[in-house]
């Protein structure tokens, strides 16, 4: 409790307000692309900070409404009839999660390929930049939250951009380019760490200034203000007694149709997935490398989707946007996490006119840092270095994320993955040598079945009248589908008069004549 509220608060506090920034037109975006109240993303995101943080083991993961589940919400509402309809299928959902968690089915998130947990960071970083050009240039049509190649306004990531340059704000590029010098500035050790400056996060200062500029335009050059859809839209109460009104719960009539389960099941499977591809990517972004228990991460998951449903909020997911900023604010503990949370939930409450002034070109400002910190170059010419096996998959896990959605992406990129860790399986379990005529075959590690095609292939190669000695010494296991092989080129060895050798078998192979 010390660490959580001694030495740690300072950073933890100033990481939590740069993740509250990031957050806010994020939940505000997911929810309006998938087609749901405005005010069920900032639900999702008050109780991914608070709930799923306070059960969660991890240390600068952030969860909340995830953009990768947007059409899947949107298709959920739909197939359903009613948003309500659609609460009850989450609760049930989060339900799903926990006892997957209880199982202990977070194992499942140690065997995804680094490679493509590093094409999905990148991919992400990408994405960021290249959806904020339009933010940027006061073009915002689409919603802040839509990271999909198609967008929910009929363009696609890359003819958005087209139009923003064609229909620019001028007083939106020059809140940018200010909130940017802000940034870049604050980023230098001697302002980060600076004993005054250092104390108030730069995008703090970036929101303060787009707001200060944009009331000035009001005065000095009126053609430039920025107002409606270039602003955050929060919806506002006067009193509590009308924050139930925003407020929507959920209803289990449908609980016993097959549709029903079909959805909440879908929820539960896919947001688990997103949720342990995020917590590896945040592990490995951790500077600490703290590991985070994946199967708790599934029971906070789905306590926090349950009460997420159960008061009319979003799929709560681990989402590395808000993680990324997260840890590159500095955070220490959860507690950043928990303090977004809190922001969310107290300033929406107390201040949403003046967080209504922010204009979304500033907010984009600060994700272009968090999307280069993502997306460096370096990362590029790192994975090369490590090798084409390394590299084809993080590339296809870019390019497939960046021209689909995430989820589609990843799909393509494991599938990739996969095939470079079992092409390179097949080089460490299986290793052929030639001397002199006498050939060598040692089988190390896990031979399993995966091998069988790559060991009928070689023993084929070998000329008639030969010497070989199978030696089985570093094999640990070796699969029935390879002993069949090697007692079938055993029991056909005569008529090709190879002499056959046997190592270090723990099973008895067919004998030889």
């Amino acid at each position: 409790m010390n660490n959580l509220f001694g030495a740690n608060l300072k950073y933890d506090l100033k990481s939590s307000l740069v993740v509250f920034l990031v957050a806010l037109p994020l939940c505000l975006g997911i929810a309006i692309a998938s087609g749901a109240p405005p005010m069920s993303g900032l639900i999702a995101g008050i109780v991914g900070g608070i709930v799923v943080g306070a059960f969660s083991g991890s240390h600068v993961s952030v969860s909340g409404p995830a953009a990768g589940l947007t059409v899947v919400v949107l298709d959920s509402i739909a197939s359903l009839g009613t948003f309500q309809l659609f609460l009850a299928s989450l609760v049930v959902a989060g339900l799903i999660q926990l006892g997957l968690g209880l199982m202990k089915a977070g194992i499942l998130g140690y065997y995804f390929p680094h490679s493509v947990i590093k094409g999905m960071l990148t991919a992400i970083g990408l994405i960021l930049i290249l959806k904020q050009i339009p933010h940027a240039l006061g073009y915002d049509k689409d919603t802040m939250g839509d990271e999909a190649f198609l967008q929910s306004d009929s363009h696609n990531t890359f003819s958005e951009i087209w139009y923003a340059f064609e229909y620019n704000s001028p007083g939106a590029i020059v809140i940018v380019l200010i909130g940017l010098a802000i940034l870049i500035t604050f980023e230098q050790p001697k302002v980060k760490n600076h004993r005054i400056f250092g104390v108030v996060p730069g995008a703090l200062w970036a929101v303060i200034s787009g707001i200060l500029l944009n009331l000035s335009y009001k005065y000095w050059i009126p053609n430039w203000t920025l107002d409606g859809e270039h602003l955050v839209t929060i919806p506002t109460v006067s009193n509590f007694s009308e924050l139930g009104n925003l407020i929507t719960f959920p209803d289990f009539s449908l609980i016993t149709q097959s549709s029903f389960w079909i959805i909440a099941v879908t929820l539960a499977v896919i947001g688990s997935i997103e949720t342990l591809l995020c917590i590896d990517a945040a592990d490995k972004m951790d500077p600490q490398k703290r590991i985070t228990p994946s199967s708790r991460e599934l029971v906070a998951q789905g306590i926090g989707n349950s009460f997420s449903g159960l008061v009319g909020g979003l799929p709560v997911t681990a989402v590395i946007v808000r993680s990324s900023a997260n840890i590159t604010s500095g955070a220490k503990s959860k507690m950043s996490a928990i303090f977004h949370g809190i922001l969310l939930m107290v300033l929406i409450l107390a201040i949403p006119g003046t967080l209504n002034m922010i204009p979304l070109s500033c907010l984009a400002a600060i994700l272009f840092v968090v999307g280069y910190k993502l997306a460096k170059p370096s990362i590029f010419v790192n994975v090369w270095e490590n090798g084409i096996s390394q590299f084809i998959p993080f590339i296809v896990t870019v390019l497939a994320i960046l021209f689909t959605d995430l989820l589609i992406g990843i799909g393509i990129g494991m599938a990739f993955g996969l095939f470079f860790v079992i092409k390179t399986n097949f080089q460490k379990s299986i290793r052929f040598t030639e001397r002199h005529g006498k050939y060598l075959i040692q089988l190390q590690k896990d031979v399993s079945f995966l091998n069988k095609a790559p060991l009928m292939k070689e023993l084929e190669k070998l000329p008639n009248g030969c010497e070989v000695v199978i030696n089985a010494e570093k094999a640990r296991f070796i699969d029935h589908d390879i002993q069949e092989v090697l007692n079938d080129f055993i029991a056909s060895s005569f008529d090709k008069e190879i002499d056959v050798t046997t190592e270090g078998f723990r099973y008895k192979l067919t004998k030889t004549a």
